[in-house]
């Protein structure tokens, strides 16, 4: 009997994490029945993903779909905060996330490129709280980006997270950490690897997301990986499976109701947002999306 790897190793997993008296899983074992009766899907989508020229446009039809967050791109965020707000009057859409925008990495081995990174990010957290917003997503440095050894590196970030993170509290916002697939980061590549480190920042500005594209690629199984994050898990985004594209047209991969499940028995409170693309016209395949995700909460 063909046995599916994926699904193994998560039951594998949960059995052996619902058994352990520690640690995360203590935080929120007891929890889980209630998380599932009241944890709802919060759909987001990206500003550049949403069909529509001008910004209300944008808007106006996201929000006919029932999605409820708008997530921004964080470069050029303060001069747009009057614009913004001035869109969302009398609206009840909130916005999520707000994608990078900084400059510079923080993990670099040039002092100048780390205090560049965190300059910028300040200004983002800023307008973030501004907003109203979830938190401030970044990555510590991609694979092309010259860093310090790996030990090195995760020193100075958990430094630069506890600074970055009181900011981020100050402002009434959060720095989100992402982890990424091996293609684009090798820093930090699972939920689990993210999670640890906002445990070791120890800061409630600090926290960790997810994503399905890049879990895809590192993830045993998604439920799994939601588990290990815990209380630290403040977004996600979500893309079909293959290709990066809107979800559902990868056809069958397209299957989510395992992370669903797992967000569920965490009470996940936040938003899964869409960062993708679409092969087709997203005035179709959007709504479609919504469907696909909203059919699949209802399952897990």
């Amino acid at each position: 009997m063909a046995i599916d790897r994926r699904n193994f190793l998560g039951t594998a997993f949960s059995g052996a994490a619902l058994a352990a008296s520690g640690g995360l899983f203590s935080s929120f074992r007891s929890e889980s029945h209630s998380g599932r009766r009241h944890t709802k899907l919060k759909i987001s989508c990206q500003e550049g993903v949403a069909p529509g020229k001008e910004l209300n446009e944008k808007l106006d039809f996201i929000e006919s779909l029932g999605i409820v967050g708008i997530e921004f791109g964080g470069r050029g965020l303060e001069k747009r905060i009057d614009e913004i707000q001035l869109a969302l009057k009398n609206r009840k859409l909130k916005v999520s996330a707000i994608c990078a925008g900084f400059e510079g990495w923080l993990i670099s081995d040039d002092p100048a490129i780390q205090k560049k990174c965190m300059d910028s990010m300040k200004v983002i957290l800023g307008a973030a709280g501004q907003l109203g917003s979830t938190g401030v997503i970044f990555v510590p440095a991609f694979n092309n980006q010259k860093s310090l050894p790996d030990k090195e590196a995760r020193e100075l970030l958990i430094a630069q997270m506890q600074e970055l993170g009181e900011y981020a509290l100050q402002n009434k916002t959060r720095i989100l950490l992402e982890p990424l697939n091996r293609e684009e980061c090798y820093f930090c590549r699972q939920v689990a690897d993210g999670a640890a480190i906002v445990r070791d920042v120890n800061n409630a500005g600090a926290a960790v997301m997810g994503d399905f594209w890049h879990m895809t690629r590192e993830e045993t199984n998604d439920r799994a990986a939601f588990l290990s994050a815990g209380d630290y898990l403040h977004h996600v985004h979500i893309a079909s499976r293959k290709r990066r594209k809107m979800p559902g047209e990868d056809g069958e991969a397209d299957n989510y109701t395992n992370g669903f499940r797992g967000l569920k028995e965490i009470n996940y409170q936040d938003f899964v947002s869409f960062e993708c693309g679409s092969v087709g016209d997203s005035k179709i395949t959007l709504p479609a999306a919504v469907k696909l995700m909203n059919e699949q909460w209802k399952k897990a």
